[in-house]
């Protein structure tokens, strides 16, 4: 799943896709280079982030949704708004990223079991902007773990096939280094729930703080952490870096059973 921000302030390239074209630029060389899920997003989602008005996110989103759908790659809209998400949806968009796991939009769910669309529900503690704010938890794990398979049965509960929830622990997102580690550690409880796990550590601050690197030179952190996460049972990772994640997982998965490659390479690489 590579990563297309169309903001001015996500922590790693804020505002640097923030034009239109610029993002569908990025986007298809993302496309090319291996991705097969464009993850693109107008509101960025670090820790203090500004909430983002419903016309301001669809101007930023509908152009590059629309620019992208040539791709072949499947398109995810990374929102929290119903009406965002069912404008992306008409554009082409084939898949929903919430990271508020349906408790933001109450209509959300709804929409996405209406549409019989893939969907991602994600663990975070607070919002955006208090999600750090001291985050405390007394098994971290064992709480993502009960917090995902609640979302996962309101998901059914709403009408959402259950093939279609996919489930992301959230690393980063009202959490400590030592939380995002121990999550990492017993990924395999997560996967353990029966569903798709996605994986998003790309540059995030607890690689900064353990390595000392800015977020445009963690791309080694990144991998290393990816390689846990595929060793663990995650099933999608969402990157910033397409071609260095897809070597990292195909060395890795050369020594898991089954081999490598595991899928035909789309390009000059082998997508996962």
């Amino acid at each position: 799943m590579g990563v297309v921000n169309v903001t001015p302030d996500s922590f790693s390239d804020g505002g640097r896709y923030l034009d239109p074209q610029a993002a569908v630029e990025h986007g298809r060389l993302l496309a090319e280079q291996g991705a097969q899920i464009l993850d693109v997003g107008g509101e960025s989602t670090r820790p203090g982030a500004d909430a983002v008005p419903v016309d301001e996110e669809l101007r930023r989103v509908l152009p590059v949704v629309e620019g992208l759908t040539a791709t072949g790659a499947t398109i995810s809209i990374d929102t929290s708004k119903a009406v965002v998400a069912a404008a992306a949806l008409d554009a082409g968009a084939g898949y929903v990223n919430d990271v508020t796991a349906f408790r933001g939009d109450p209509a959300l769910a709804g929409l996405v079991a209406e549409r019989g669309v893939d969907c991602c529900v994600m663990h975070m503690l607070g919002n955006p902007r208090t999600m750090q704010d001291d985050p405390r938890y007394d098994d971290v794990v064992s709480e993502v773990k009960a917090f995902l398979e609640e979302r996962l049965a309101f998901a059914v509960a709403e009408g959402i096939a259950e093939e279609k929830v996919m489930l992301d622990p959230g690393i980063g997102f009202g959490k400590t280094v030592a939380h995002n580690l121990e999550l990492i550690r017993r990924l395999d409880e997560i996967v353990a729930i029966g569903r798709p796990v996605v994986f998003g550590v790309s540059r995030k601050s607890f690689l900064g703080k353990i390595t000392g690197r800015e977020p445009g030179e963690r791309g080694v952190a990144t991998a290393a952490a990816n390689v846990l996460g595929l060793e663990r049972g995650a099933s999608v990772f969402r990157v910033h870096d397409v071609p260095e994640t897809l070597d990292a997982l195909a060395v890795a998965a050369a020594t898991l059973p089954g081999g490598w490659p595991l899928k035909t390479p789309r390009t000059t690489t082998t997508t996962i």
